[in-house]
């Protein structure tokens, strides 16, 4: 057929076509409610759909797709409109070509194929071949309306795709296809596929262009479209980005990326290897008419010869996910760190917690930590806490992961819920032995100790594998930490163990309260000389006194902690301001600690997230 080979000569002809961007965005903007039917506009108000088809090409689309995005039998049952498929798709396609004809224009129509709303089974009800007869359904309405090219958008799905591709093949065997998927914020599909994998499968079902629409903006656009040229190197590519992520201001969705931004994209895009360049979610006639410019403007030939992608490659980030912490960055910065630790709820309710962990944030502590059944006594999970600080409060955390009490099994599973929950920042230790606490006859074996657990986190599941070798999919991105006491009763072997820890790959250490700080200095410098260099930073453990007995209790029943004398003597002395004095000597110490450390590790004994506050508030000042 004479406008399918059209199409597939024009995509062949080194510069790349311009296609639309947004429709949904824009009829939304001119008030159409996202209740109502867009693709029943067709029928309804077929002007206001003209409109926007006219000013994208006034803005220099080569191609325009059609209001059918979501005009199939499933989706449009949501609106009593399943019988009026073939009506709404032919509609369509008229208005568009009514549109062209008017614009005396050399402009090409694709029919829009989106999702069908529903998912294909395994993992949902609808049988592939249900699907297929759905997506036929529309797709013999667009094609015998006359569209010169179908493009099947916005999927999730490969399989569903699939269908897609097999419902046009069987309505038309020459129609081109452009097949287009969308990526989640860590560059894989919602099912999980890469780049790779989709790009693919994709040529494998007969797509004529592999396609990325929708996502993210430009940046991890371009960074999906590399992936998917080199595992398909002979193959045609289409991009179309939205206008960044999504937010809601003020009741409204809003999109960051603004026209000017994609004009060096539609360069890059197409030095990357992109036929077909669009827009999708939140772009507008300004953002394709400044990408339209910039390939008309570029030096002829078979790519923007000359062109340079220095400046946004330097804006290439990796996928969300996969960046440093918040706290890995800070800390690689040389900024001096507040992290602070708080005990999970003994119940249900969190509100308490979610308060302090909202006055640490305000006090301008850089993470919390959650400690894991502290004393081995039984309390809600430290993931959905984690999850829950994260969520509700918008501050990282560290999670505190014992070995002890878990077998690989388990370890492996943990690690990989964690990261599912977007807690990234782990905190390996041994954990307290479950004798001492409100189960003392519970399973107390583990199969890792703390070193081993790090090099299974640093070297195994950061790189991509289990602990037997086995593929877990794509790499974790993991920000370990792990502990030290510097007042340990045999230097020697805790020396030895922090030689292990550091060789496996630990990110951070984080150490028990310390009070005498010129000893704590003293063990580090003895430390780094042993091990022949501590590059690793370290946060000092600091746990505010509320009174002399508190002191007391710390330095005769709590192994590993340390309080000279002089400091249980003032405790002593303080009377009715014992609490005030714990403070300021927890703030003396900040003080002098900086000198030698990157952070501290404030623990608040009995949930004193105050004393936290204030202690922060105080020593934060001049960083």
């Amino acid at each position: 057929m004479e406008t399918e080979s059209k199409f597939l000569q024009k995509i062949q002809t080194g510069r790349p076509l311009i296609s639309d961007g947004a429709m949904g965005t824009l009829l939304h903007q001119r008030g159409v409610s996202f209740d109502q039917s867009f693709d029943e506009l067709n029928l309804t108000s077929p002007a206001l759909v003209a409109e926007i088809h006219r000013e994208y090409i006034e803005a220099g689309s080569n191609m325009i797709q059609t209001n059918t995005f979501g005009a199939n039998r499933y989706k449009l049952a949501q609106h009593g409109l399943e019988k009026r498929v073939g009506e709404i798709n032919t509609n369509a396609v008229e208005l568009a070509r009514r549109v062209v004809l008017a614009s005396y224009k050399d402009v090409l129509i694709a029919g829009d194929v989106g999702p069908l709303g529903v998912r294909l089974a395994p993992f949902g009800r609808v049988q592939p071949e249900e699907a297929r007869i759905v997506f036929r359904e529309q797709i013999e309405a667009l094609i015998s309306a006359g569209v010169d090219l179908l493009i099947i958008e916005t999927m999730t799905d490969l399989y569903e795709l699939h269908e897609a591709i097999l419902a046009a093949r069987d309505v038309d065997p020459d129609i081109p296809i452009v097949a287009s998927m969308t990526f989640t914020r860590d560059d894989r599909t919602l099912l999980g596929d890469d780049p790779a994998k989709v790009a693919r499968k994709l040529k494998e079902a007969g797509a004529d262009v592999i396609g990325v629409n929708c996502s993210g903006g430009p940046n991890q656009i371009l960074r999906i479209l590399k992936q998917m040229v080199q595992a398909v190197p002979t193959g045609k590519f289409s991009v179309m980005p939205n206008a960044g992520w999504p937010e809601q201001v003020a009741g409204r969705i809003m999109y960051p990326a603004s026209p000017e931004y994609f004009a060096d994209y539609a360069l890059a895009f197409w030095q990357a290897g992109a036929c077909l360049i669009g827009g999708c979610c939140g772009t507008t006639p300004k953002h394709i008419a400044v990408m339209h410019q910039a390939i008309e403007n570029a030096p002829p030939g078979k790519g923007p010869n000359g062109f340079s992608l220095a400046a946004v490659e330097r804006e290439e980030a990796p996928p969300e996910g996969m960046q440093p912490t918040q706290l890995a960055d800070k800390l690689a910065n040389g900024r001096f760190v507040f992290a602070v630790e708080v005990d999970p709820p003994r119940g249900l309710t969190s509100e308490k917690l979610m308060a302090g962990s909202s006055l640490l944030k305000e006090a301008g502590a850089d993470v919390i930590n959650v400690a894991d059944s502290p004393m081995a006594r039984m309390r809600m999970s430290p993931w959905a806490v984690c999850r829950l600080i994260q969520e509700k409060i918008g501050m990282e955390t560290v999670l505190h992961f014992p070995t002890r009490g878990r077998n690989l099994l388990r370890v492996q599973g943990d690690l990989l819920a964690a990261h599912a929950l977007g807690v990234r920042n782990v905190f390996v230790v041994m954990g307290d032995p479950t004798a001492i606490g409100d189960y003392p006859d519970a399973m107390d074996n583990y199969d890792l100790v703390p070193s081993g657990l790090i090099k299974l986190i640093k070297q195994g599941f950061n790189t991509g594998v289990d602990h037997a070798g086995a593929d877990i999919g794509q790499p974790t991105s993991f920000f370990a930490g792990c502990a030290l006491n510097l007042t340990a009763v045999d230097p020697d072997d805790e020396i030895k163990n922090l030689r292990r820890k550091v060789r496996a790959g630990a990110d951070f250490i984080l150490t028990q309260p310390i009070y005498d700080p010129l000893a704590a200095k003293a063990f580090l410098e003895r430390a780094n000389e042993e091990i022949g260099g501590l590059k690793v930073p370290v946060l000092i453990g600091l746990l505010p006194l509320v009174s002399a007995r508190h002191a007391a209790f710390l330095q005769h029943e709590v192994p590993g902690i340390e309080i000279p004398e002089e400091v249980q003597a003032r405790m002593a002395r303080s009377g009715d301001r014992e609490a005030r004095t714990g403070i300021e000597i927890a703030i003396e110490l900040i003080y002098q600690i900086k000198q030698f450390a990157q952070g501290i590790y404030l623990m608040p004994a009995f949930n004193h997230f105050d004393y936290a506050a204030e202690i922060i508030e105080t020593t934060r000042e001049g960083n």
